[in-house]
């Protein structure tokens, strides 16, 4: 069994699954006569027809079991999927690549430190969500439209890659 190497969360390394969304770095410009400060445009919802919506959710996620070897994995291929942390805990993040179904040596780890966001692209394979404190809330904003928007690839147990985190 393969054990998954957190790596720090940056924007170029997640660039082949989607967008970090934070403010360390960006871009940014002054509204409101300038008492306040638009990080503008941090990441694109993505939507499949003219029928989807991008919608706003809150999902609260509990802990689970560690070490943890990962199962499966979903996919969206008819939205993007934003994941933004409400109470500042760091959260782990597991993906592979786009397209078939995904190979164990294709899934990569990341720590977000609570102040940075996820925006996966459509069809990026990526584990439900992993939260560290016992129960973490997020905003969510995905799609909401016609036809089946989650696919799911479970990987033979002697195939799962294992996440040991504290």
């Amino acid at each position: 069994m393969r054990t998954l190497t957190i790596e720090p969360l940056s924007k170029e390394a997640f660039a082949p699954f989607g967008e970090v969304i934070e403010t360390e770095g960006s871009d940014f410009f002054p509204i409101n006569n300038g008492t306040t400060r638009r990080y503008h445009r941090l990441a694109t919802v993505e939507t499949a027809t003219p029928e989807d919506r991008a919608i706003i959710s809150i999902f609260r996620a509990r802990t689970l079991p560690r070490p943890l070897p990962i199962a499966m994995l979903e996919r969206h291929p008819l939205g993007s999927q934003a994941f933004v942390p409400l109470r500042g805990q760091p959260f782990l993040i597991v993906v592979a690549p786009p397209g078939a179904a995904p190979a164990p040596e294709q899934v990569r780890a990341f720590l977000g430190d609570g102040r940075q966001g996820v925006n996966y692209h459509r069809g990026v394979w990526h584990h439900p969500l992993l939260v560290i404190a016992d129960e973490d809330d997020f905003l969510v904003i995905d799609r909401a439209g016609p036809g089946d928007n989650c696919d799911e690839h479970f990987f033979a147990e002697g195939d799962r890659p294992l996440l040991s985190y504290p």
